[in-house]
């Protein structure tokens, strides 16, 4: 599930790929939690791009157990952003989650932001 490449098909492709279990969790920068809070909030994020083409993604991590899994990678891609006309290049960082169930890798929880380049320790700080 890439929100880079997200389109009408990628879009029904998330929905069986995501878990129907309210334990499903979406960080994207707020957090939803609930299978129709995260639809909504995926939705949501993906109209805020338009004209969007995944260029590659760069695997970090992965790790796998009997019923988990999790992928952490670098997305990559280029669209134009809200009202913008200009097609822009893009990077998310993402860890996913997934659960096996009932021989299906299901999504359970998604984190994706921008921050792929090291940044001063104050950056954290919120005033």
């Amino acid at each position: 599930m890439r929100l880079l490449q997200e389109s009408s098909e990628a879009m029904l492709h998330r929905r069986r790929c995501c878990s129907d279990r309210d334990d499903i969790t979406l960080g994207n920068p707020a957090y939803a939690r609930g299978r129709d809070q995260v639809e909504e909030t995926l939705d949501r994020a993906a109209s805020n791009y338009r004209d969007k083409k995944l260029m590659g993604a760069e695997l970090i991590a992965s790790y796998v157990s009997f019923d988990l899994a999790c992928v952490v990678e670098v997305e990559r891609g280029r669209a134009k952003v809200g009202a913008g006309a200009e097609l822009l290049p893009l990077a998310l960082r993402v860890t996913t989650l997934f659960r096996l169930k009932s021989g299906a890798w299901k999504l359970v929880h998604r984190h994706a932001d921008p921050i792929t380049t090291p940044r001063p320790a104050a950056s954290v700080i919120n005033r």
